[in-house]
């Protein structure tokens, strides 16, 4: 029987398609871009004149014992009021683009009304990661991040969080703006101050004076083999991509009970995927964003999941691993299965592969609560592209599926080493890199296609409406000693689906050798598997008899699938030691980076290979 699923419109379902040289073609939505704001201030001032007191923005208040209570909430007036106030102090101190805003926190409301202060008065901001601060133990991506900014402000929310960080990465003559405490020996301004400067004429002024190639932040990749560059972002490519959004997802446009998108979100702001997509998101489209302390680590899911039974989400957004510990959550939890699908339209997933299981949890729990299922929605994007780029075509949506070009963006196909990669041209489409010109020379082709390095095949090859499918990412495959290809975004989903839910993520290795082997990064369930105290370490928890015992089976029933030596796992090792954020491993919403860690464990890639690695797995029985 043909599942329901809960309506929801797809903005482009066809596209033209062109043919070049070399076995190139080219692609396009056949809807048009249309017309739409030139900065993002426009939709602040709109939604603030049109709706005043809708609720921009939510966060709870935290409790001097660390606990959380009631939601203090911002109303769109109040952000604009704020945003002139503080576009008027920072106007006031001559910062520009040379001397930009570096903000060290995470989520709050003090950063939103800093970043739209920034937006307003026309001075761009960059939003770093909070993990270059607080959880790095030698501060050395802080410090490349301030050198390619030379800020000249530095806002952090807490002193005592972030005051060590700044001390070893901040210049001494540049200002310190704090929300919480005080640093000893150095001299700091508190948020309120900038926040009760009276605006003036002039900022009025500086706003009008943007427009689509004013600069309104630079967002930092994550970083894997080099350190991380800085991405700048226009007023020109967000609202673009806004639009293209609406356009690809009208959803986000529908205003209902009188309230646009309703959010509840912890996706992080230096992530382009929380800071532009969904912060964006609720800007242009007058929406509310709750803001959410929780996260998919088990330390912070229960935050997540009391505000979800509490705040019933329109579109819901999240990575695997919060969808995963969702899915699960709300088998048993009859209050959160109720509010969360209260009214939600789509749910929408990015940043890894959602394995198929957790797929199938979901819309099981769906139709048991309501009958229907609710649309996940993906596809594929990247912070130079704002993020949106590419988005699915109909609801029947499997793992690896992105579909097709957002209106006015056009993608490039082209054969690369047996794959295709996909490239991008169009007005969200980021200029190139701050301060970093070879970098940008390099990310551009001849016809002016940022190259994504991301392959893609067809969904259907017969039917090229349909779109495109993930194929991995082309970096990352390589060649064993024969010669023979590996294809490596295919096989980890192979193995994360295999492992679900023990498995987070994989790291193939194999390269130049004889055979293919997988490093196994696990999730929080493997503790269930093992039988032992809570207390337990992380390696006594996977050297344990019954978690070598399933992984084993796991080994063997990949094999037993196995065609030949490219697609086979000859060994793997469950991983002990988390990956590092100082050597970029992973990134804050917790994807694996490949090279990386393939480049920091170098000695235990051998090791694995050499049959010297203690508690290696390898296929046995009969397999392939």
């Amino acid at each position: 029987m043909t599942p329901r699923y809960r309506p929801l419109t797809f903005g482009v379902t066809r596209v033209a398609m062109r043919e070049g040289a070399n076995g190139v073609r080219y692609m396009r939505a056949e809807q048009p871009l249309e017309s739409h704001a030139h900065r993002m201030t426009d939709r602040l001032v709109y939604w603030a004149t049109t709706a005043p007191d809708r609720t921009f923005m939510a966060r709870r208040v935290k409790n001097a014992d660390g606990s959380t209570g009631d939601w203090l909430r911002i109303s769109y007036a109040q952000a604009l009021q704020g945003a002139r106030s503080i576009g008027q102090a920072l106007l006031d101190r001559g910062l520009s683009a040379d001397r930009p805003v570096a903000i060290l926190s995470e989520n709050g409301l003090e950063h939103a009304l800093l970043a739209l202060g920034c937006i307003y008065a026309g001075i761009p901001y960059c939003p770093v990661s909070p993990a270059y601060s607080t959880v790095s133990q030698d501060y050395d991506k802080l410090r490349h991040v301030m050198a390619t900014l030379t800020p000249g402000l530095v806002f952090a929310g807490d002193a005592q969080r972030y005051g060590k960080a700044i001390a070893a990465a901040v210049a001494p003559d540049v200002e310190v703006v704090l929300a919480a405490g005080e640093m000893p020996g150095r001299a700091a301004t508190s948020f309120d101050s900038l926040l009760a400067t009276a605006a003036t004429a002039a900022v009025d002024a500086a706003m009008q004076a943007t427009g689509p190639d004013t600069i309104t932040k630079f967002l930092f990749t994550s970083g894997s083999t080099k350190l991380p560059k800085a991405v700048v972002n226009t007023h020109g490519m967000w609202c673009a991509n806004q639009q293209q959004m609406r356009q690809s997802m009208p959803v986000l446009a529908e205003q209902t009970d009188g309230c646009g998108p309703v959010l509840i979100d912890w996706l992080p702001w230096n992530h382009t995927f929380g800071g532009n997509h969904n912060f964006g998101l609720t800007i242009y489209n007058g929406g509310t964003l709750y803001i959410d302390d929780g996260k998919p680590v088990p330390a912070l899911m229960g935050e997540t999941l009391r505000n979800l039974r509490e705040i019933a989400p329109t579109v819901y957004f999240n990575v695997p691993t919060g969808f995963e510990a969702i899915a699960n959550a709300m088998k048993t939890d009859d209050a959160l299965r109720k509010n969360l699908l209260s009214r939600v339209r789509m749910f929408f997933y990015a940043g890894a592969a959602l394995a198929q299981p957790v797929w199938d949890t979901l819309h099981e729990v769906q139709e048991r609560e309501i009958g229907e299922r609710i649309v996940m929605g993906t596809g594929l994007g990247m912070t130079e592209s704002s993020p949106f780029a590419i988005f699915i075509t109909n609801p029947e949506v499997k793992s690896g599926y992105l579909g097709v070009p957002t209106p006015g963006l056009e993608l490039k196909l082209v054969p690369v080493d047996g794959k295709t990669e996909v490239r991008y041209r169009g007005p969200n489409i980021t200029p190139g890199y701050w301060r970093n010109d070879e970098a940008t020379r390099e990310s551009f082709d001849e016809e002016g296609f940022f190259s994504t390095g991301d392959a893609v095949l067809w969904i259907d090859d017969g039917d090229i409406h349909q779109g495109l499918k993930f194929d991995g990412r082309i970096a990352e495959d390589f060649k064993l000693a024969t010669g023979t290809f590996v294809s490596v975004g295919p096989l980890r989903g192979k193995i994360i689906a295999a492992g679900a839910p023990y498995v987070q993520d994989a790291v193939l290795t194999g390269i130049n050798l004889k055979e293919v082997g997988a490093l196994i990064f696990s999730t929080p369930a493997v503790r269930k598997l093992a039988a032992l105290p809570d207390d337990a370490s992380l390696k006594q928890v996977l050297e344990s008899p019954f978690v070598q015992e399933h992984f084993q089976r796991v080994a063997d029933e990949l094999a037993a699938g196995a065609t030949g030596s490219a697609n086979r796992i000859a060994r793997l090792h469950l991983m002990a030691e988390p990956p590092s954020i100082d050597k970029g491993e992973v990134t804050d919403k917790g994807s694996i980076n490949q090279r990386a860690v393939l480049k920091h464990r170098d000695d235990l890639v051998r090791a694995l290979h050499e049959g010297t690695l203690p508690f290696t797995i390898q296929p046995q029985g009969n397999t392939k």
